[in-house]
């Protein structure tokens, strides 16, 4: 590509570096099953699906009861996280720009969720998940994938942590056994209804979530290829059901949790057939709401679907470059935001709640041998045919075990180490950033929480960017030797993008150097970024020194640079502004 642009008499050519255009098409690129097509085209045989069918069953045995506490503990019938993992998990593999991403429901999602199914019902979840599809897909075809991985850790962390400990906070009622009812909004309410209710402690409950706890601590140091998640519930199962035997009855999934069977006959535990279509308002009891669709409801659900669109593009966008660290291959972020999108749009017309890549999951899957996101989607057929095949039997699942299960989830999200790392070694801006998003988390709220990490994203971004550009005299440099530079004239080297962030800051020092002078060439070859904020800069800078009959001479720009210009409008002004394609052009002509 090449761009001309006539600035003072000279035809200055511009060839945009053509080693740049592949990677530009890769940052922003975006096809509808992006891993999937690059799988099949690097050759798929009979071994990579045999590798496929075993990661696959793998990850499909650890997704059941994990969907399953993840959906109870955001408020919701377990079967909702099986519907998750079946339809959004399958999806988002076929669609998706990732190759070895497991999607489902996950444990960053309960903060948000669990509020939104208190005040709104399932049908509410679903309607929320749904506009928080159609904010994903928007991403994605806006191009922001690479955007999202801009957020700083110190982000990040503070959310992961501050869910891990809502998470924890929320399962102490199930571990203990008390008899609580619905938490309370506050975080410190929280509190204060556990503390109410601890003197009616069961035994056989903590006992059991004890047992389900330990084995999740212990399994694996057997070194053994089985997961954790199925021997630890297992145990606490059989352990729940030795129990009552003796009288010590524990509560279950089937004490809790019913359904309505086609019979008009009531069922208990999950339902053991296929995830039907149905509009996501007319889920839950009663038929649903069809007032969902009203805009007055539709403005309540708008911030909780945006939290839940930033958080799953996080999640998800972090997952894959995880993944792609730990198997050297490379995602595509527009076609994953995609995928996810296109998961979270059509999962709740199945019931499904809301989906994003699982880290965890994922990682287990890479581990046990993967070699495309066919593994993906087999691991939600797995677990479609476990539902369909043990739904009467997950009916038994103890809930103390379950609530143990999660205590285990929330201590793995939270990255203890990384965030005691961050504490001790991070600069003390990084830590305020860290300690307001975790707080927030805690006691506000997931949107606020969203809404002012990614603010503090983009002002630690920009003050980080704007750090970098700086302006220098280098007049008497030895490079500039050679050169016969009049008396009365400075040349000053701007280095880093010159943008709203930087350019005052940068200009206002190029004043004082420039003082007392009859004229300055800005060397901007270091400069690779020019936006509105930084023209308006540069006008300002030559307005004032036209003022005190300064000349600039503007020297060596690049091609970004160039084209901004250009499309301002900024011309040269005889005696004002003049345009050099290099410095060693702008010094000769210097009079």
């Amino acid at each position: 590509m090449n761009v001309e642009e006539e600035y003072n008499g000279h035809l200055l050519s511009f060839q945009w570096d053509r080693t740049f255009m592949p990677h530009r098409r890769y940052l922003f690129s975006l096809k509808v099953g992006y891993a999937l097509r690059e799988s099949m085209a690097e050759g798929y045989g009979a071994g990579a699906l045999r590798k496929d069918l075993i990661a696959g069953l793998t990850v499909g045995v650890i997704a059941i009861p994990l969907s399953m506490a993840l959906a109870i503990a955001s408020g919701v019938p377990p079967q909702h996280g099986l519907y998750t993992a079946i339809i959004a998990g399958f999806l988002i593999a076929l669609t998706g720009g990732s190759r070895f991403s497991v999607s489902g429901p996950t444990a960053a999602f309960v903060v948000i969720l669990y509020p939104v199914a208190q005040s709104h019902g399932l049908p509410g979840l679903l309607m929320a998940s749904v506009l928080a599809g159609a904010i994903l897909v928007l991403m994605a075809l806006c191009r922001l994938g690479r955007l999202i991985e801009y957020i700083p850790q110190a982000v990040t962390l503070g959310f992961t942590g501050g869910i891990a400990v809502v998470i924890a906070t929320l399962q102490l009622s199930d571990f203990l056994g008390l008899n609580s009812g619905p938490a309370p909004e506050g975080y410190l309410q929280k509190w204060a209804a556990l503390i109410q209710y601890l003197p009616g402690l069961h035994g056989p409950s903590l006992l059991v979530a004890a047992v389900t706890l330990a084995t999740l601590i212990l399994w694996p140091r057997l070194k053994t290829p089985l997961p954790a998640h199925l021997p630890a519930v297992l145990i606490g199962s059989l352990l729940a059901w030795g129990l009552s035997r003796y009288q010590l009855p524990v509560e279950t999934l089937g004490s809790r949790f019913s359904f309505l069977m086609p019979d008009g006959s009531r069922g208990y535990g999950i339902p053991s057939v296929l995830p039907a279509f149905d509009w996501p308002w007319n889920h839950g009891v009663g038929g649903g709401d069809s007032d969902l669709w009203s805009w007055a409801s539709l403005r309540e659900l708008v911030p909780a679907a945006f939290a839940i669109a930033m958080l799953g593009a996080i999640e998800s966008l972090l997952c894959a470059v995880v993944l792609d660290g730990m198997s050297g291959k490379r995602h595509s972020a527009n076609s994953e935001l995609l995928g996810q999108g296109i998961g979270n749009l059509v999962a709740p017309f199945f019931g499904g709640i809301t989906a994003t890549a699982a880290i965890a999951r994922s990682a287990a899957n890479f581990k046990a041998g993967a070699r495309s996101p066919v593994a993906a989607m087999i691991h939600a057929l797995v677990v479609l045919l476990g539902m369909v095949a043990l739904g009467p039997w997950l009916a038994y699942l103890p809930m103390p075990a379950m609530a143990a299960l999660l205590m285990m989830v929330a201590w793995n999200m939270s990255e203890a180490h990384k965030a005691v790392h961050l504490l001790r070694r991070a600069p003390l801006g990084e830590v305020l950033v860290f300690l307001t998003c975790f707080s927030l988390t805690v006691f506000l709220d997931m949107v606020v929480a969203i809404t002012v990490g990614v603010l503090l994203a983009a002002l630690l971004f920009m003050r980080e960017i704007a750090a970098m550009t700086r302006i220098s005299d280098i007049t008497n440099s030895p490079r500039l030797r050679d050169y016969p530079i009049p008396g009365q004239w400075g040349v000053l080297k701007i280095v880093g993008p010159l943008f709203f962030a930087a350019a005052d800051r940068v200009f206002t020092e190029a004043d004082g150097l420039a003082a007392g002078r009859s004229g300055v060439v800005l060397y901007m070859d270091g400069v690779s970024v020019l936006d509105g904020g930084g023209i308006s800069a540069l006008q300002g800078f030559v307005d004032r020194c036209a003022a005190r009959g300064c000349q600039v001479v503007v020297a060596d720009l690049g091609f970004q640079p160039l084209k901004t210009l250009a499309r301002a409008g900024m011309e040269p002004l005889p005696g004002q502004l003049r345009f050099s394609p290099s410095l060693d052009e702008a010094l000769k002509t210097l009079t």
